[in-house]
């Protein structure tokens, strides 16, 4: 199948399969996302409440992941996804029912997220490692890799705008229901798959998670940019939380206004992983990386001074831009450097370090925010990022050269 440059994963039948099954997977996900955030804070109008469920929802990645992702190397991976997805299918079908019933209180919202986030362990490993397998190329798979965040930052454009919509006509129960459904694409795409198993890892999950641990570890340019991952996702990612309170308290709004934020942020991410897609260098993605750390600071500290929501709306697509050229451009260049035999732990740390921070960084702007304010807040943690930037600017030319070598040691070159 000949396809443009920047689609050239498509041409594999697996990978085609997969991304469609994904693409509806990801919207229901998105539309859970805001609706939770939303009943979050009409049952309680709690900053705090809204940083507490996010964390929960994203601290298994921090605690488990690393653990699973050397679990992972040592099982059947598409087997295992076909399960976690049906396990969390159920978690949002028990989700919208508890709602429905009126049932849901602050206590089930904390321990539904909770066991999504455990999860999400496992899910998000499991779908980034089998990707190489799709797509049966290592030249296709830093393609492969910008679609697959392509996608997921489309469903970050298109899902809070949909969400926004459905809460003014319909309910939170009803978001949740439909996330539910929208996992079986996922698990349908996945048992037409076909694609040679990855081989798996020997020993006991301690040795083997040792051993991805010393790689990363020992591998100056791989510790330097899971660092990064770890700044930026505890301080510019934490707008998240925070964008329920910007909706009803600074810009005045509702379920309708945070959407268009979010949607706003999504669509600056979705660009972001369309100007990704058309990259062929890896080494070259160092500058796209310390690039977009830069933009997400700056745009970080614009949206947080400004009280005039179309401005907002533009640093949110500032922000989105920014976090997700980092952070997907960090995942094509970790995976596009290990080790085939590495992939699942390697894979595991990324998560682990991109949603694990997430999770200690919206559940301490949350706090902080309940007693200094949101946009005081953001703007304490756009001016830490922004000295970071400097840091990595500095060390951009030896990451360069550094990956580079990597990217031939694990093409046998």
């Amino acid at each position: 199948m000949a396809l443009p440059a920047g689609l050239r994963a498509l041409a594999h039948r697996n990978f085609r399969l997969y991304f469609a099954g994904q693409a509806v997977s990801i919207i229901g996900s998105w539309i859970q996302q805001v609706a939770l955030a939303w009943l979050v804070y009409r049952l309680t109008g709690s900053a705090a409440l809204l940083g507490i469920t996010a964390f929960c929802g994203l601290i298994p990645q921090l605690v488990v992941g690393p653990f699973a992702g050397a679990w992972i190397d040592k099982h059947d991976k598409k087997k295992w996804l076909i399960g976690v997805q049906s396990l969390m299918a159920l978690q949002a079908f028990v989700l919208a029912g508890l709602t429905w019933a009126g049932w849901i209180t602050p206590g089930f919202i904390i321990a539904m997220a909770l066991l999504l986030g455990i999860l999400s362990s496992f899910d998000a490993p499991l779908r980034q490692s089998l990707i190489g397998s799709f797509v049966g190329s290592r030249d296709d798979l830093p393609n492969a890799l910008a679609l697959n965040a392509m996608l997921f930052n489309s469903g970050r454009f298109i899902g809070p705008p949909i969400a926004g919509l459905l809460l003014g006509l319909t309910s939170e129960a009803f978001c949740f229901a439909i996330n539910g459904f929208s996992f079986l694409a996922l698990i349908a795409a996945i048992l037409v798959v076909r694609s040679v198993p990855p081989a798996r890892a020997t020993g006991s999950v301690g040795e083997v998670f040792r051993e991805g641990l010393a790689y990363a570890w020992q591998t100056w340019s791989v510790r330097t940019l899971i660092l990064t991952l770890i700044v930026l996702n505890l301080t510019a990612s934490a707008y998240a939380v925070l964008l329920p309170v910007f909706a009803a308290d600074v810009f005045a709004g509702d379920a309708t206004t945070l959407g268009w934020l979010w949607g706003a942020a999504g669509c600056g991410a979705f660009a972001s992983t369309v100007f990704l897609a058309t990259r062929h260098s890896v080494p070259g993605l160092i500058a796209s990386v310390a690039s977009g750390t830069a933009i997400a600071a700056v745009s970080l500290l614009i949206f947080a001074a400004t009280d005039w929501l179309p401005l907002a709306m533009v640093a949110m697509v500032g922000v989105g831009f920014g976090i997700s050229v980092c952070n997907v451009g960090i995942n094509m260049i970790l995976q596009s450097t290990a080790p085939e035999q590495l992939r699942g732990r390697i894979v595991s740390f990324f998560t682990s370090a991109r949603f694990g921070f997430d999770a200690l960084g919206g559940l301490l702007a949350g706090f902080v925010a309940a007693g200094f304010g949101a946009g005081r807040t953001l703007m304490a943690e756009g001016i830490v990022l922004l000295v970071f930037v400097v840091f990595l600017f500095s060390r951009r030319q030896r990451l360069a050269e550094q990956v580079s070598i990597a990217q031939g040691n694990a093409h046998g070159h």
